[in-house]
């Protein structure tokens, strides 16, 4: 009865950390902010469910699960080194906030190139 509740606890835990960070990666309006909710949030849920897969495979299956273990482990590595070498990335480049798209503009968040995306204008009638 314990184990159950341990699992369903990870497991909803993980459910919820997971849709913030997925709310958290569409919402927010800075560039910073939009990499801060998914490799925190998301990495705390995908840790979450993978908690509650370890404690099934030990109560239910009666064998400790190597695989999940490294799979949390290797998130809880490259996941924050990952924002930081963006995070780094970005103060570099020094572009202001205001110059990047903002959320619902995916057309325009692979370049800082605004020129391609200026929409076409009209030619003067002769």
């Amino acid at each position: 009865m314990i184990i159950d509740l341990l699992i369903t606890v990870s497991l909803v835990t993980g459910g919820i950390f997971g849709f913030v960070g997925s709310f958290g990666l569409l919402k927010l309006n800075d560039p910073m902010s939009r990499m801060h909710a998914p490799t925190k949030a998301t990495t705390l849920g995908v840790g979450g469910v993978l908690i509650g897969s370890m404690a099934h495979a030990w109560a239910y299956e009666g064998h400790a699960s190597a695989h999940e273990l490294l799979i949390t482990l290797f998130l809880l590595g490259t996941a924050p080194v990952t924002a930081n070498f963006l995070a780094k990335v970005y103060i570099n480049q020094q572009t202001k906030p205001s110059d990047l798209p903002g959320p619902g503009a995916c057309a325009l968040w692979a370049t800082h190139d605004k020129s391609e995306h200026q929409p076409p204008t009209e030619q003067p009638k002769a």
